[in-house]
Formats: structure tokens, C-alpha cells, sequence
């Protein structure tokens, strides 16, 4: 099969939503390590004024984690699948949570504007057809000094890594996708991170869209050299004047 992008992707997402939330409970750690990767935006907790854009929040597991990281933070979820997005917006969240439904190819048009403190998009960027594009979007959208965190499945290069990935997919993803009548959003799920960029590979596409201090970080558990945290700054701008 192709990969699945754009309106067919959101689609796809849109049929498997009711069973996702149930699915994704059967990967140890899964909300763990969202939590983690919330946390590696090192954001200061107490500090009300932080504004963080929740990209590609899907159900809003990675929403859950942030506002957990952040307990005073102003946090907006956004995601193209209007299926996954009522999954969302159904369950009990502070007056500080927001969603809006939107593509991430298509922030402006939906009325999203910046400046944000920090962005963080979980399994989002091996999905769109242009990663790109988007990060040059997300780099305007962060303040100067502001960060982005990606927790993403990039295999970090390893042969090992990539036999690890293959067999929990023909052993469980795919079986689990066929049971819930939605195989092909699985079927992309295991082509979409074999395709993908490696770890190092992503970080290198971070730093071409403008951002620095990148840092690539491994995830604990079996997904060690499959997930990770990619933690990166919109440079500050310099003063007028300086050299």
C-alpha cells in the first residue's frame, strides 16, 4: 500500500478513533513517555504565562501530558482528524485546554497564530507529506528562544532497532489494526516509521528548517532506539546593532 496522507490519513483516523485510546493502552509506557517528553521542554511549572501549542494532539493523550507537565500553562490542541478530535475535546479538561480542528499544513486559515512558548507534536511529522514546510511553520510560530519537543517513532539506524520494530508489528500492530476493521491506518503505521527519517536524520532536518540546540534523546523500555524525544529552540533574535 501507499502511505496515507492529507485528507485520506485524517479519514483514516477518523474510522479507528473510537478504539484508539483502547489500543494504545496495550503499549507499556506509552503515556509515560509522553510525559516525558512533555517534561523535556523544561518549561518553568509555575509560570501562568506559558502558551503551548499541542500539534497533531489526536485524542488527547499528548494534551493530557502536557497539561500535567504544565499545570498553569495555557495549552491549544489542534489536529486534522475531526474524529480524533471529538474523542478529545469529550473528556474533562481545565479552561486553560482549548482544540481546534485543523491540518498542521494549515495553521493560519484555522485562525492559530503565534507566538507560542513552546510546540510539541507527538507521532505527527512521519505522517505529513511535507515535515518540511512544517517546521519552517513551527519555527515562526515559537518566540524567539521558544521550543519545540517531537516525540516521534525514528529508529535510531540500528539493524536491531529496525528487526525490533518489524516483529512487534507483525506480531501485534497489525493483527490489533485488523481486528478493529481499520487495517490500513496500521499498515501505515509500521510503512510510515520504516520510511521515516532515522533519529540523527530528523535532528539534521530540525537544524536545516532554523532551529538549534538540538538534542536527540532515547525514550526507556522496549521502544529504546524506536521513539524519541527531539528537543529544539527558535534561536533568539539578536538586538539591533549586534554583530
Amino acid at each position: 500500500m501507499t502511505l496515507l496522507h492529507d485528507a485520506a490519513l485524517a479519514e483514516a483516523f477518523d474510522r479507528g478513533a473510537g478504539s484508539y485510546d483502547r489500543l494504545v493502552t496495550l503499549n507499556p509506557g506509552y503515556h509515560a513517555q509522553l510525559r516525558r517528553s512533555a517534561r523535556r521542554l523544561a518549561l518553568a511549572a509555575g509560570t501562568a504565562a506559558h502558551r503551548v501549542l499541542d500539534l497533531g494532539c489526536g485524542t488527547g493523550a499528548s494534551t493530557a501530558a502536557l497539561a500535567a507537565a504544565l499545570p498553569h500553562a495555557k495549552i491549544v490542541g489542534l489536529d486534522a482528524s475531526a474524529g480524533m478530535l471529538r474523542r478529545a475535546a469529550a473528556k474533562a479538561w481545565p479552561d486553560r485546554v482549548s482544540f481546534v480542528h485543523a491540518p498542521a499544513e494549515d495553521l493560519g486559515t484555522a485562525g492559530v497564530r503565534g507566538p507560542f512558548d513552546a510546540v510539541f507534536a507527538a507521532y505527527l511529522f512521519r505522517n505529513l507529506a511535507d515535515p518540511d514546510a512544517v517546521l519552517r511553520t513551527v519555527l515562526e510560530l515559537v518566540a524567539p528562544g521558544g521550543r519545540l519537543a517531537v516525540h516521534e517513532y525514528a529508529l535510531s539506524g540500528r539493524r536491531v532497532d529496525r528487526a525490533v520494530w518489524s516483529a512487534v508489528c507483525g506480531g501485534v500492530i497489525l493483527p490489533l489494526g485488523a481486528a478493529t476493521g481499520n487495517g490500513g491506518l496500521y499498515r501505515h503505521l509500521r510503512r510510515s516509521v520504516a520510511e521515516f527519517d532515522t533519529a540523527p536524520a530528523f535532528g539534521d532536518r530540525m537544524r536545516r528548517a532554523g532551529f538549534d540546540r538540538v538534542d536527540v534523546l532515547p525514550l526507556p523500555g522496549w521502544q529504546t532506539g524506536i521513539t524519541h524525544t527531539f528537543l529544539a529552540r527558535r534561536p533568539p533574535e539578536r538586538p539591533t546593532g549586534a554583530r
